[in-house]
């Protein structure tokens, strides 16, 4: 089976091909010769995947899985959150984004945070929506050179490492996207 990946992201393609199993190739939006930047506009992470699995469907004719991921930081109301890439500004720089956070948490004893990715499928017509979760805690400095985004300051539950400083099968195994993309892995199957 071959399914377009909506994203332009290459961290995001590596990660979520490896957890895949080899029945599943994925084909990157470059492939279908999508290269215009697909608007993430909406107030929720769901409506944004939902927004860039339809972009591609309705202008290309594919059925494709896109993603959408945020990290909520819980003293600050679940910010960054929709707008995680972002948060230093349209530039999408990730030391600025998480430098810009670690000083918005400068003073908090409260660091519980938490990933989200929903992943919205549009296959044969319907559309479906799979999401993982990821709970952990913010550190107070950079940790790892591993992974992309706020990988080096996020230290999930249960470890004592930030997703930077584990591998990327280890980060699969318990991250917001391998939860989600296990969800869309057993949906495909069936």
């Amino acid at each position: 089976m071959k399914l377009v990946f909506a994203t332009n992201n290459k961290n995001k393609i590596l990660e979520v091909q490896q957890l895949l199993p080899a029945s599943i190739e994925i084909i990157s939006l470059e492939s279908i010769g999508c290269f215009e930047e697909i608007p993430e506009t909406a107030a929720t992470i769901e409506e944004n995947a939902i927004m860039k699995a339809n972009y591609v469907t309705r202008n290309y004719g594919y059925d494709c899985f896109a993603d959408d991921t945020g990290l909520e930081v819980a003293v600050l109301n679940g910010a960054p959150g929709v707008y995680s890439a972002r948060y230093a500004g349209e530039h999408r720089n990730s030391d600025d984004n998480m430098n810009k956070l670690l000083q918005a948490l400068q003073e908090a004893t409260n660091r519980k945070a938490q990933f989200k990715t929903v992943i919205a499928l549009n296959l044969n017509g319907k559309q479906h929506l799979f999401t993982g979760i990821a709970s952990g805690e913010i550190t107070l400095e950079k940790s790892g050179n591993q992974g992309f985004g706020y990988d080096p300051i996020f230290k999930p539950e249960g470890f004592d490492a930030t997703f930077a400083q584990l591998s990327l099968a280890e980060k699969g195994a318990i991250s917001h996207r391998g939860k989600a993309t296990a969800q869309l892995i057993a949906f495909l199957k069936n």
